[in-house]
């Protein structure tokens, strides 16, 4: 074996041998994700671009294996998709079919999820939604004209969402929600801070009444915020 092949294997192992977490993702692996995923999201990289493993390596400056791993997860989430002989290339974003689809099972989840969140969540996961909620603010006032945080604020607020289905303690509602990746297509099809700041508000509607523990409040500012996200994000599609 190779100097380098040998070195390139030890630092491979050394990243797969990082901490993870209850998903088993290491923490490079996810720092990567999030890179490429900000990339795709402010169109640096666009529908049908290749991503070769080695390129990205060498972009990065780590090894193959997070790269690997978060190319995985893009795959999972229909962000990316692999060619057995040609790697994997950025998918195209999704179509009117899929996203009135995307909407309407969201619409059949989110408001559900967010009743049972009101009566069942703990103060400490409120607790938690409303320092997302204040980093989403915060990222917000601070960003200004820059669409490279527009990925940062997506992923937020898909932990925001994904902490109100966790709350609701249905585990069935959660991983249905999660096999969507909703979050991700929608931020995928504009890219206006326009968006975010009308979403701050409905997100403050929602978890004002979970933590007043009030179910139909919630209930309904869930259903609101999915409805007017839909006519925002959908507008693309009249053109």
């Amino acid at each position: 074996m190779s100097t380098d092949s040998h070195a390139e294997t030890s630092v491979e192992k050394s990243d797969a041998a990082r901490v993870r977490d209850g998903s088993g993702r290491t923490p490079l692996g996810t720092e990567i994700y999030g890179a490429i995923l900000s990339r795709i999201l402010t169109s640096d990289l666009g529908p049908g671009d290749r991503l070769t493993i080695d390129t990205l390596a060498r972009d990065f400056g780590v090894s193959q294996t997070p790269i690997r791993e978060a190319l995985h997860r893009l795959d999972a989430e229909g962000i990316v998709v692999r060619n057995h002989l040609a790697g994997y290339r950025v998918a195209p974003k999704i179509g009117r079919e899929q996203f009135e689809d995307m909407v309407e099972i969201r619409l059949l989840l989110e408001p559900a999820a967010a009743r049972r969140a009101a009566e069942r969540m703990t103060p400490e996961a409120v607790a938690e939604l409303i320092r997302l909620e204040a980093a989403m603010q915060s990222l917000h006032a601070q960003r200004g004209s820059d669409i490279a945080s527009y990925a940062r604020f997506s992923e937020i607020d898909a932990q925001l969402h994904d902490g109100i289905a966790a709350g609701s303690q249905n585990g069935y509602i959660r991983d249905s929600l999660a096999r969507l990746h909703p979050h991700v297509h929608l931020f995928r099809l504009r890219s206006t801070s326009a968006i975010t700041a009308e979403a701050l508000d409905e997100h403050r509607r929602i978890l004002d009444a979970i933590s007043a523990r009030d179910p139909d409040a919630a209930a309904y500012a869930m259903r609101r915020h999915i409805e007017k996200s839909a006519a925002r994000f959908g507008a693309g599609f009249e053109k």
